[in-house]
């Protein structure tokens, strides 16, 4: 008998000790979101609709002293029931003739609270004694007060003292005052009948009852006690504050049931949103009803503020559920710095070095600039400080679809989930979409990326890092290398010098309104349609992205990125603390001859250059392609050949020459433009006109149609040019229409009166045809 007994005691042990193997609590909590000094931004109602923030691991000494005195003065001393408390409950009990007290210590409530308060009985009493003993056995008396005080009921939906100090004083168990802890000690005792709110005198006394007793106990002064007896009770629960409500929302989906300390600043979180609305207000009157704004720090790349869209997402009736921050929308001219940027980097060209600007149809691919305008060639950095679109493709075309797509990917783009002949060249005027959390960062590493290189002379490859939001995350320690990653600093630096230029065609009517105090590398963007108004911008220290429009993707006039982001854009940064410039990569600079007027390596035929800073990479660039020598007469009035003129009387000058088609243009613009000399007669070379119009005619009067319908007609023009591969330019009364290639026809439908059609093939050959437009 004494085996079988003993067999019996030991599977009884076992089965004590398989009690409680797992966590007691497995409720759904809340997401609950701080900034970097611990202010709340918001949280989320758990899914059972409690507000029951994530268990504290320690206990404020206010709160725990507090709560002990009421509830369990020998928390310390029992091994987790208390025999006296357990008689004197009988004792009342009997003499109430109904459960009047339970008896229980702490660590029983914490068992009670766990099994969900099931119905009082002997039994059930008996249960979370034995269950209690197991878990003073489990856990530290410090741990299961922290389970204790984080699912005691503190009235209504309120869960947990950390929940209940928001709720009630809006602020954290850890700055509760004295009056304030008592008041939250005393409720998880009849939590349904005793809260603020409601039943406020009963509760008054049970907290000036506490606050006796712990003066008594000798846990607070005299004077402590005075001041706490004087001090109210809250009127009812607070609202759950909600200064970041978009990134909340994100925080549910990625980490939810978590407590995040963000790496966000509550003071700034606060002035942006506030900024975001005031804008806000001003837009919607062209029912313009969405904004958002990020701030990145471009050291650590901790996103300090973050407002996802104007007002809260459980507006939805202009979308304002939408996170704008990580949504796609077309990028319009935003990844114009990047291609800039790649081209310097990989010695494609230097800052002042022109670049086409002319029309172009690329299998019916015609890009426009803003104006609608051409000017034959500009430099390469002004092309992208006037964010002019046809110079942009033609970078483009020379660098490689294929390559720019592969490149924005490696920066973090991975809203590009197509193919890079998906996209084709329209991928640098907003054919593709991005988020404003990608494009602000990329422009976040570019700026990390100058720092690090201007303060060490090293590259880092962890320069390369998407944006972060918590502070639990911590960025590795990494030796650097001088061989530069995607991009080295020279590149970016001479990009970032091109954007402080605001002199855009867009901009003309406001952009001096910017005129700023401090440095900033800034670019907007709008995308086709106007239904984006970007502007992103960037000093040393900060990053401010803004994007600007409608959620659902309507166009609005006048919805352009310097006429509705930009001016939020400014507005952040006269918030931000005073920043630096960026430092000169001088060791990726070179001095260098640059020919004056075509901003190339000056060449032997270059008259006049200047010696300019240029970056490393661009000695590989190539030199004048302009400047060629010619041969005149005597008075410079002709050019000759030596078959037609004596060669001791020529004059041999240089002459910058643009390609016919460019020179067309650009002559136009630059007054001090000098064509080439004519040639003089006898002198000039075999050639025959490639081209001629057959419809109109020389001098003809061009009759409207009128269809069957009584409306006016179009009139069908066309060409013929000896090159079957060749582009036809056509122009109208000085504006440019369209370009043709094999099949040379336009249909127009001229007003009436004189009119002037001049073509111009890529040669720079020119047709040029009167006509007069008559209606019938």
């Amino acid at each position: 008998m004494r085996k079988y007994g003993l067999a019996l005691v030991l599977l009884v042990f076992v089965l004590y000790l398989l009690l409680l193997r797992g966590d007691i609590f497995e409720d759904p909590v809340s997401t609950v979101i701080f900034d970097r000094n611990g202010m709340l931004l918001g949280a989320r109602v758990a899914h059972d609709g409690q507000w029951r923030f994530p268990a504290v691991k320690s206990i404020p000494e206010k709160v725990s002293k507090a709560t002990l005195a009421f509830e369990d003065r020998y928390f310390y001393h029992h091994p987790g029931f208390n025999p006296v408390s357990l008689i004197r409950a009988v004792k009342l009990n009997l003499g109430a003739g109904e459960i009047v007290s339970g008896g229980s210590t702490i660590t029983m409530q914490t068992i009670r609270l766990s099994r969900k308060n099931k119905r009082r009985t002997v039994w059930e009493k008996i249960a979370e004694i034995v269950l209690a003993t197991r878990l003073e056995l489990k856990l530290s008396k410090e741990e299961i007060l922290s389970l204790y005080v984080s699912h005691a009921p503190y009235g209504g939906n309120v869960v947990g003292v950390e929940t209940a100090s928001w709720r009630y004083f809006g602020t954290g168990s850890a700055d509760l005052s004295w009056a304030e802890a008592a008041t939250l000690a005393v409720l998880p005792n009849s939590p349904a009948l005793v809260h603020p709110g409601k039943n406020r005198e009963k509760l008054l006394l049970k907290r000036n009852s506490l606050l006796n007793r712990m003066a008594v106990l000798g846990l607070i002064d005299s004077s402590t006690l005075y001041a706490s007896l004087a001090e109210t009770i809250p009127e009812k629960p607070l609202p759950m504050p909600r200064h970041a409500p978009h990134l909340l929302d994100r925080f549910c989906r990625e980490r939810p049931g978590k407590i995040i300390l963000s790496t966000l600043d509550g003071s700034l979180q606060t002035q942006v949103t506030e900024k975001v609305e005031r804008h806000h207000l001003r837009q919607q009157y062209n029912e313009i009803h969405n904004a958002a704004a990020i701030v990145i720090e471009v050291e650590t790349g901790n996103v300090l503020a973050y407002a996802g869209n104007c007002g809260f997402p459980n507006e939805r009736s202009h979308g304002n559920d939408v996170d704008i921050i990580t949504s796609s929308r077309s990028t319009g001219s935003l990844l114009k710095p990047l291609l800039y940027a790649a081209m310097l980097n990989d010695g494609k060209f230097l800052p002042a070095s022109l670049v086409p600007d002319i029309p172009m149809n690329l299998n019916g691919f015609s890009p426009l600039n803003f104006d609608g305008h051409f000017e034959g060639a500009v430099p390469a950095g002004k092309a992208l400080s006037r964010s002019l679109n046809v110079p942009a493709v033609q970078m483009l075309r020379s660098y490689g679809v294929e390559r720019f797509h592969h490149l924005i990917r490696s920066l973090g783009m991975r809203t590009i989930d197509k193919t890079s002949g998906h996209y084709g060249l329209s991928l640098i005027l907003g054919g593709a979409e991005g988020s404003l959390e990608e494009m602000t960062n990329i422009y976040a590493v570019f700026s990390r990326i100058l720092n690090h290189y201007g303060s060490s002379g090293l590259y880092y490859a962890g320069d390369y890092q998407p944006p972060n939001y918590s502070l639990s995350v911590q960025r590795r320690q990494e030796t650097g290398s001088l061989e530069p990653g995607l991009f080295n600093a020279s590149s970016i630096w001479y990009t970032y010098m091109a954007m402080q230029e605001v002199n855009r065609p867009e901009e003309e009517t406001g952009w001096k309104q910017f005129s700023s105090f401090r440095k900033i590398a800034w670019k907007t963007g709008t995308s086709f349609g106007y239904r984006d108004g970007w502007a992103i911008g960037t000093s040393a220290d900060y990053v401010v992205g803004v994007w600007v429009g409608n959620a659902d993707g309507e166009g609005r006039p006048g919805l352009t990125g310097v006429a509705v982001a930009a001016p939020l854009l400014f507005d952040i940064f006269g918030i931000l603390p005073d920043s630096r410039w960026f430092q000169p990569p001088t060791d990726e600079m070179i001095p260098a001859a640059v020919c004056k007027t075509s901003g190339y390596l000056a060449g032997p035929d270059c008259p006049d250059a200047d010696t300019l800073k240029i970056p490393l990479n661009g000695l590989k660039s190539p030199a004048c392609p302009f400047h060629h020598l010619v041969h005149l007469s005597a008075d410079h009035q002709f050019r000759v050949s030596s078959d037609c003129y004596p060669l001791d009387s020529m004059v041999h000058l240089s002459w910058f020459v643009l390609p016919p088609i460019q020179e067309w243009y650009y002559k136009k613009r630059h007054a001090d433009y000098s064509s080439l000399p004519p040639f003089k007669k006898g002198c000039e070379p075999v050639h025959q006109r490639s081209m001629d119009l057959v419809y109109p005619r020389e001098e003809v009067k061009v009759f409207i149609p009128v269809e069957l319908n009584g409306r006016k007609g179009r009139v069908i023009f066309e060409a013929v040019h000896n090159n079957p591969e060749a582009v036809i330019y056509w122009h109208l009364d000085n504006q440019y229409l369209t370009s043709t290639r094999h099949i040379h026809q336009i249909e127009l439908l001229p007003e009436p009166g004189n009119h002037v059609l001049v073509l111009v093939d890529e040669t720079g050959e020119e047709l040029i045809r009167n006509f007069q437009a008559i209606e019938p």
